[in-house]
């Protein structure tokens, strides 16, 4: 059920910089679709951050760290004291999977509808 993008013409993209990506033959493209739109590919500020992290523990959050808490406590102050809980997960198919979890244990029931 995966579709590869350009499958008539693939795509062999090899490094990207700010918005852009560029496959093995230079060919600059702009990057539309890989959520970049925050900082873009190789931001130096977040390679420094990244790089610094990295050298000291580099896991995913299943391990109880002073970093995960002090992230919560500075993403929940930008928000409506109702929005108070962190769940962090890696991926968007575990955000999607935790928010049925959530939403079935909230409302009791397995029902789910989905839009297409």
């Amino acid at each position: 059920s995966c579709k590869v993008f350009f499958a008539k013409d693939p795509l062999k993209i090899v490094r990207a910089k700010g918005q852009y990506m560029f496959d093995e033959k230079g060919e600059k493209y702009l990057d539309c679709i890989n959520n970049v739109a925050h900082v873009g590919h190789s931001h130096p500020c977040v390679i420094k951050a990244a790089t610094k992290q990295m050298e000291l523990l580099n896991t995913n959050s299943r391990f109880l760290h002073d970093n995960l808490v002090h992230y919560a406590q500075r993403l929940t102050a930008t928000l409506p004291e109702k929005l108070s809980v962190c769940y962090f997960v890696n991926s968007g198919s575990e955000a999607n999977d935790l928010a049925l979890r959530l939403a079935r244990q909230y409302r009791g029931h397995q029902d789910v509808i989905t839009l297409e």
